[in-house]
């Protein structure tokens, strides 16, 4: 399947916009050299210095930058980088490495028009009253560009989601409780949404994982997910755009939504 549209008919040519590359470079497990081809990938088709390039990261979060050694990083990157005569900039097999990375992040994504849509179809099949209400005001606030809220707001609708799914078969349920039980003596057995919200949802979902609801990459992508959640949720400077909402809309559409309504 070709690479998804990231930026409209001009994808090829900027690669990324600096929205995406500021959610790349927060992320602690990207290796630094990745986080310098994401900054190349901005506008990839001008070649940079180390200077314009340790501005783009400074420019999109990435404080520690000023104690790194670009040139040296740049070095090793090869033969991801070439070093012409006009500065630093992607090869080919560059250019792929930061679209495998937009992928493994959830970057791949639907283009954003579309995502809304497909949330709606996937929103009339959902019978519970409470998690409906959670994804419909998650599809609004998308339409009206409200991003945060749309993420925090679908997060709440997929772990409704899979609270019912635990609670909608009594062995299921059993099965929840007895791990739940073996993680933590004092536990509880759980009979109602509100008694599962009583465990953080990141130990809710490494017992899904534990129980063989989720896979383990699964639980890694809703993890990503619960992040940027949590990031969305509190009170910071972080502002994100209609591809970030996007791909953490898709994520929840092809992996909750679609699979456990």
């Amino acid at each position: 399947m070709p690479y998804p549209q990231i930026l409209g008919k001009s994808w090829r040519r900027k690669l990324l916009d600096k929205t995406i590359l500021v959610d790349l470079l927060q992320m602690p497990d990207l290796p630094r050299i990745d986080k310098l081809l994401c900054c190349l990938a901005v506008e990839s088709e001008r070649p940079k210095s180390v200077r314009e390039i340790r501005e783009i990261a400074l420019e999109s979060g990435l404080r520690e930058v000023k104690k790194w050694n670009v040139s040296d990083y740049l070095r090793k990157a090869v033969p991801f980088v070439a070093n012409t005569k006009d500065g630093w900039r992607l090869t080919m097999a560059g250019q792929q490495r930061v679209r495998e990375i937009l992928e493994s992040k959830n970057l791949a994504l639907l283009p954003p028009r579309d995502v809304a849509v497909t949330l709606r179809k996937e929103l009339e099949q959902i019978p519970e009253a409470i998690t409906a209400a959670f994804v419909e005001e998650a599809v609004k606030c998308y339409e009206y560009q409200l991003y945060r809220a749309s993420v925090v707001l679908s997060w709440a609708g997929a772990v409704a989601t899979l609270y019912d799914y635990v609670l909608s078969d009594p062995n299921r349920l059993r099965a929840f409780n007895n791990e739940a039980r073996r993680r933590n003596a004092k536990w509880r057995d759980a009979i109602t949404k509100d008694d599962l919200a009583r465990m953080k949802e990141s130990d809710f979902l490494d017992i899904l994982e534990a129980i063989s609801v989720i896979g383990k990459n699964t639980k890694q992508q809703l993890k990503e997910c619960l992040r940027l959640r949590n990031a969305c949720a509190h009170p910071s400077t972080l502002q994100i755009g209609p591809h970030r909402a996007a791909a953490h809309l898709e994520v929840l559409i092809m992996n909750v939504f679609s699979k456990y309504v």
